[in-house]
């Protein structure tokens, strides 16, 4: 069912947010970064998250979907780093108080822990990708979240892959885990972890 963008949305997730209890990483040397989950409307009224789709001509994780953000810098703080992102990567100014909570610290294999923060986006307000950084920026209703990703075995790992069937293709982990957690805790309300949630073979550097 669609998700309808307006107050009591915003409202909803603020409180949803401010729920949960944060559980500490575990004590490992990882860089830091952070995400922006934004939601907005996706032009009908209807509340979607902002997805972006890293450029080809990136050495790193060209061509991959992913969240606005990025490394953390000496000195920022992870909401410094994730406002500095979406004005870098798609030409979006983010206030302090546009900002309604975080979401669990999430350990990549790549060696990063990265702190999603989620923000509330106006309607009506619009977002230019930075040619060098991303291809293309996406708004993803709400409800196709809510149809939930898949969880698969892999014999590399005891852990389950995660990874959303969306716009055609196949997003995985981290920008699957952030979502996934997105949806059960700021939208439904439920304590659920994904830290645990594994990455494919090919992320893990």
């Amino acid at each position: 069912m669609p998700i309808a963008f307006d107050a009591a949305l915003r409202a909803r997730l603020a409180r949803n947010l401010a729920r949960l209890e944060h559980v500490p990483p575990e004590e490992r040397a990882l860089k830091r970064a952070a995400v922006c989950v934004v939601v907005t409307d996706d032009g009908r009224g209807e509340a979607a998250l902002v997805l972006t789709r890293r450029a080809e001509h990136l050495s790193t994780h060209a061509g991959q979907f992913a969240l606005p953000g990025g490394r953390v810098d000496r000195g920022e703080s992870a909401l410094d780093a994730a406002r500095r992102e979406a004005l870098e990567e798609i030409g979006l100014e983010l206030a302090e108080d546009a900002f309604l909570g975080r979401l669990d610290d999430y350990p990549t294999r790549s060696g990063y822990l990265i702190t999603p923060l989620v923000a509330w986006l106006p309607a009506g307000i619009e977002l230019v990708p930075n040619p060098a950084e991303v291809a293309r920026i996406y708004r993803v209703p709400l409800a196709d979240l809510g149809r939930g990703p898949e969880f698969v075995a892999i014999p590399e790992s005891d852990r389950p892959v995660i990874r959303y069937p969306l716009l055609g293709t196949t997003i995985h982990a981290p920008t699957a885990a952030v979502m996934y957690q997105f949806v059960e805790v700021a939208v439904h309300g439920r304590a659920t972890r994904v830290a645990h949630l594994e990455q494919p073979v090919w992320a893990w550097k």
